[in-house]
């Protein structure tokens, strides 16, 4: 029963990311943070598919998955695999919804972040730039919540630099809700 919950919530959490990177994040170029973020630049500089994207840029943090942190990647690549195939497939609907673009950071930060925290729940994720926080984390003693903003910041800067001024606002604002929303989720009340 506890496999069918988790891939269950794998799905489910997957596709709450999607939608909000497709539906919210994507029409109005807004980053997150981490490989999801690196994966929309990418996107939106030489239109890769942002999934494709995702599993590429993983590939070098699963192989120091595998050798250090072994029950994280046993815990992560089902997430990895899931998430990025439903947000290359529901690639279709990015143009259903036409909101101003700060309710869309917002929106798509409540999705990303209910997603990943949902899954966090559940001891799975997506993998990335956590791994590495953790990695740098265990090595240097500095708090992996510290790492991880940093790592967001270094996206959503170069993201900025890169795209637009707007891009940078605005996922300024998705990072936080994101962060908030995953607080909550996986907050155990």
């Amino acid at each position: 029963m506890y496999f069918f919950t988790k891939s269950l919530v794998i799905i489910i959490g997957s596709i709450s990311l999607s939608l909000g990177i497709n539906l919210f994040l994507t029409p109005y170029e807004i980053l997150d943070g981490g490989v999801v973020g690196f994966a929309l630049i990418l996107h939106y500089l030489y239109k890769l598919k942002i999934g494709l994207m995702i599993i590429v840029i993983s590939i070098p943090i699963f192989i120091i998955a595998w050798f250090k942190y072994r029950a994280y990647f046993f815990n992560s690549i089902h997430g990895l695999i899931m998430s990025s195939f439903i947000i290359d497939l529901l690639k279709p609907v990015r143009n259903l919804v036409q909101i101003d673009a700060l309710y869309s950071a917002i929106l798509g930060g409540i999705l990303v972040g209910f997603g990943i925290g949902l899954m966090l729940r559940f001891q799975t994720s997506t993998g990335g730039t956590d791994l590495i926080a953790q990695f740098i984390c265990d090595k240097t003693g500095i708090n992996v919540g510290i790492l991880i903003f940093f790592i967001d910041s270094i996206v959503i800067v170069i993201g900025g630099f890169l795209l637009s001024t707007s891009t940078f606002l605005l996922s300024i604002i998705t990072v936080l809700v994101v962060g908030i929303t995953t607080s909550i989720i996986t907050s155990r009340a």
